[in-house]
């Protein structure tokens, strides 16, 4: 689903969008159309604008993901704001473009997204992870992870740094089934929902650093 209150900019990513191979199932062009058409077409990915009427799209982000948490935000912004950048991250989203970006950024932002990857316009990614590091626990950080495996803690650095299920098999010959079974205890552990907040909490610690 696409959601821009600019007709021109809307038309040309459904396009690319389409042109690409991809079904747009939605378009929107306020906060309350794009949670109506989200709940009637429960699209895999939102390709967001921050800067809609009401609800916001940081509203739209949290009400879509308490809808369906396997869903996918990619936020396509004009602002590149450190402020707006964690407010959407915090929100939920899992991407986030300004919309400087080219056409085939979009597209492979969107299917990194969509495979349960993270993205960010270079440039902003240092920034915004640096906050949230510097808001973080050390302590609290080493004691929640020491809950885990060491194969569980191997897998959740790649989860940090963006990398599939497909991609984690492959890098460390097991089965994709495998990988799903150490991100899911990982979440009992860690007592959270879905991998879009493991991701981000992962992220958050700075575990994406890690080799």
């Amino acid at each position: 689903m696409v959601v821009d209150d600019h007709p021109m900019w809307r038309d040309a990513v459904e396009r690319d969008l389409q042109q690409a191979g991809l079904d747009v199932v939605a378009v929107a062009s306020s906060g309350a159309e794009a949670i109506a058409r989200f709940t009637a077409t429960r699209p895999q990915v939102v390709v967001l604008d921050l800067q809609i009427p009401e609800p916001t799209g940081v509203e739209v982000t949290r009400t879509v993901l308490a809808q369906d948490p396997s869903a996918r935000v990619l936020i396509l912004s004009a602002s590149g704001e450190q402020e707006d950048v964690l407010e959407a991250l915090k929100a939920g989203a899992t991407g986030y473009l300004v919309k400087s970006a080219s056409s085939s950024e979009l597209l492979a932002a969107v299917e990194r997204v969509a495979s349960g990857g993270t993205v960010f316009t270079p440039g902003l990614a240092g920034l915004v992870l640096g906050e949230f590091r510097r808001l973080s626990s050390p302590a609290q950080v080493a004691g929640e992870v020491s809950l885990l495996t060491e194969r569980e803690t191997e897998v959740l650095r790649m989860v940090a740094k963006g990398w599939g299920s497909k991609q984690i098999a492959e890098r460390l010959v097991i089965s994709h089934r495998t990988v799903q079974n150490h991100v899911q205890n990982t979440l009992r552990k860690l007592q959270m929902h879905n991998r879009v907040e493991l991701t981000r909490w992962a992220i958050e610690q700075g575990l994406d650093d890690e080799d």
